[in-house]
């Protein structure tokens, strides 16, 4: 039985348990996939602008050019290589690979790195061309 005067909580709650790195891999990879669909939505929405008029275009890459639209497309891009490290792992692991959970922490740690250097170099070919 439970008492309300104790200190302790009564079962593992979000805010008090230390989150694995697998899980919050697991966690941030499924939150990038949403991203980069509300993200392929925005860039689709270009598209079709451009298809549509030449004012409704100008509209759009007025709105697509402000500072806002720049953050949100720079989050994609970490997304998009966050996902795609991540579902190598996952390629991995549909085969029967790398279950070990030393592995499991090389890979997530690799992932994270890779996401890194990828962003980054993006962004400097982007800046240069």
């Amino acid at each position: 039985m439970a008492y309300s005067n104790s200190k302790r909580p009564l079962s593992p709650h979000a805010t008090i348990y230390r989150w694995p790195l697998n899980a919050i891999m697991s966690i941030l990879h499924r939150i990038t996939g949403v991203g980069l669909v509300l993200s392929a939505v925005l860039i689709v929405w270009v598209f079709v602008a451009a298809a549509t008029s030449e004012r409704y275009y100008n509209f759009t890459s007025w709105i697509v050019s402000s500072f806002i639209v720049d953050l949100i497309l720079f989050g994609s891009l970490v997304a998009f290589w966050f996902h795609y490290f991540n579902g190598i792992r996952h390629l991995f692991w549909d085969i029967g690979l790398s279950f070990e959970e030393r592995n499991i922490k090389i890979s997530a740690y690799l992932g994270i790195v890779g996401t890194v250097v990828m962003s980054l170099l993006s962004i400097v070919y982007i800046w240069l061309y």
